[in-house]
Parts: structure tokens; C-alpha cells; sequence
């Protein structure tokens, strides 16, 4: 049974302080969890006792899409829950008025739609790409990088559009996901002993989730000479995909 099953069936998760945004957005976080790492495991595991390991073009394109997009997906989320704790701890009594569960469904359309959309940008652009003859990947699944560098065209644009979307994704909401702690940090410090032990253990969840998605995507994409880590890129691709979700 999934998190999120065991959320929606559990008579105690059922009080009115269980339906606040918090556990929406955690509901959704447990979704894209479990969606992009079925991408992935499922496949991994059915090649795992074979001796060659064959998938075609379109299942890996297909792969790449819903893999970017929950992954995207996440990354928005992430800022989402980010600011959805900066109102809980700076705004407690405009909790309700700022976040009903409206603004919630359609925070959540955004995240999905912005995931999915970065997603089909990528993958359109992996459509003009040329494949000579069938090369070895250096990972347990289909993944940008390493299908570029078994093209046998021009790849300027993919990897430009990868340093761009790494750029906004990486870089843009990593800085929205963590500068409202600033705030809340000065604001916690102000609290009294039993609300700040509180307030840090609603938020320390959320913030280690976010360096540990950080930290394997940053070791993963941002790293130079990406070919010459194969081994490295394995057991990274490994850990983003299959652990993180964990």
C-alpha cells in the first residue's frame, strides 16, 4: 500500500488539522514519488537478469518524458511546500484565508502542467536527434544525458536546453524553495521553546527531502566531463531515481 493510500484510508489522518495544505501537498509529493520512480524501477528490475538489455527508441523517449516530467513537477512542488510552511509559521491566523483548498487544486494543476510542458520541450527536441546504430547506455534507464552522447548528430541545442532548464529549475526555484526559510528561521528564533521545537520539526522534514533531491540532481547534471563518470553516473542515477522517492 502506498503513502498516499495509507493517508487517504487512515482513520487518525481524518481530523480537519489532517486536511490542511501540509498533507495535500505531502499527498502529492508521495504521488510523484511513487509515478517517477515506477518510470524507472519497474524496468530496471525486468532487465536485471538479462544477459542483453534491449529497449527501443520510442520506450526510452517515452521513459525521458515521464521521468523529466514528475521530476520537474517535484522541483516546483518543493518551492510550493516551501512557501506553504512560510505562511503556516509567519502568517499562522491567515493560514486559511491565504491557502484554501481552491488555491491549493490550482497550485498543484500549475506544478503538474509546468512539470509535464518543461518535459515536452526536451523530448521534442530528442525527436530531431539522429541514431546512427544501437550503442550501450551508461544507466540502469533512459536518461538525457546519456542519450546524447550516443547521437550521431548535432546535440548544441539539447545540451543548451538541459544548462537552461538547469539553470531556471536548478537554480530559480532552489533560491524560491529556500529563501522563505530566511524568514522563517528569523521568525522561529522569536518563538517560545515549545512552539519553536514545533515549528522545526514541521519544517526539518521538508528541508531534508529538499537537499537530498539537490544535492543527487546538482551531482547528477552539473558535474564537468559528464562521459568520463560512468561508473559515478550509475550509482548516481540510482540514487535520484530509485532512493530519493524513498
Amino acid at each position: 500500500m502506498t503513502l498516499l493510500g495509507i493517508f487517504s484510508l487512515s482513520s487518525n489522518l481524518q481530523s480537519p488539522t489532517a486536511k490542511t495544505p501540509m498533507y495535500f501537498f505531502l499527498g502529492t509529493l508521495a504521488c510523484l514519488d511513487m509515478s517517477y520512480s515506477s518510470v524507472t524501477t519497474p524496468r530496471m528490475l525486468y532487465d536485471l537478469p538479462k544477459q542483453v538489455r534491449i529497449i527501443s527508441l520510442q520506450d526510452c523517449l517515452t521513459q525521458i518524458y515521464f521521468f523529466f516530467g514528475f521530476g520537474s513537477s517535484e522541483v516546483i512542488l518543493l518551492a510550493v511546500m516551501s512557501y506553504d510552511r512560510y505562511i503556516a509559521v509567519c502568517k499562522p491566523l491567515h493560514y486559511k484565508l491565504i491557502m484554501p483548498h481552491k488555491t491549493c487544486v490550482l497550485m498543484i494543476s500549475g506544478v503538474i502542467c509546468g512539470g509535464l510542458m518543461n518535459s515536452l520541450l526536451h523530448t521534442l527536441f530528442l525527436l530531431k536527434l539522429t541514431f546512427c546504430v544501437s550503442k550501450p547506455l551508461q544507466s540502469f534507464f533512459c536518461d538525457s544525458p546519456q542519450l546524447l552522447l550516443v547521437s550521431c548528430s548535432d546535440t548544441f541545442i539539447n545540451v543548451l536546453l538541459i544548462l537552461f532548464s538547469g539553470i531556471f529549475f536548478g537554480g530559480v526555484f532552489f533560491a524560491l524553495t529556500f529563501s522563505p526559510y530566511i524568514i522563517i528561521l528569523n521568525t522561529i528564533m522569536k518563538m517560545s521553546k515549545a512552539m519553536r521545537s514545533k515549528a522545526f520539526s514541521t519544517c526539518s522534514s521538508h528541508l531534508t527531502v529538499v537537499f537530498i533531491f539537490y544535492g543527487s540532481i546538482y551531482f547528477n547534471y552539473f558535474r564537468p566531463n559528464f562521459d568520463y563518470h560512468f561508473g559515478e553516473n550509475r550509482v548516481g542515477s540510482v540514487f535520484y531515481a530509485v532512493i530519493n522517492p524513498c
